[in-house]
């Protein structure tokens, strides 16, 4: 059985244990909380960025189409305040900004690997053995 199914059993299993609602709250707001966090159309595309080594504001800007630099600056300071990215200021002429990953945004890892495999099966439901953009 597949790791993703196991968990989503397991969920399943916790929300439908005993009948109650509130056992189905205690699933409900941890997935809640996550999505709090990883939110968005942005947030996951600037972890992606960064994790390629994209440091720069100017370099994860480009890397992102159709991103603002306003949009990027507020979703940079949120995932900051989320303890995923560290703001490193080095005292240079001009003065150079670089964002990295904190060794916690690893354990995203397999939830962005676990929406990426959904992610390619649903397109092919969706479009076709076409590859579609």
């Amino acid at each position: 059985m597949d790791t993703i199914e196991t968990a989503t059993l397991t969920v399943q299993e916790k929300c439908m244990g005993s009948g109650e609602h509130k056992d189905c709250h205690e699933v409900i707001m941890p997935v809640r909380d996550a999505l709090d966090v990883i939110n968005g159309k942005w947030k996951l595309p600037i972890i992606i960025a960064i994790s390629r080594g994209h440091k720069r504001f100017r370099d994860i800007e480009r890397n992102i189409p159709k991103i603002t630099s306003k949009v990027l600056s507020k979703e940079l300071k949120d995932l900051e305040a989320h303890k995923l990215l560290k703001r490193s200021v080095y005292d240079s002429q001009p003065v150079t900004v670089e964002y990295t990953l904190t060794p916690y945004a690893a354990t995203l890892n397999p939830v962005i690997e676990a929406l990426y495999t959904w992610g390619s099966q649903h397109r092919k439901t969706i479009f076709g053995s076409q590859d579609q953009d």
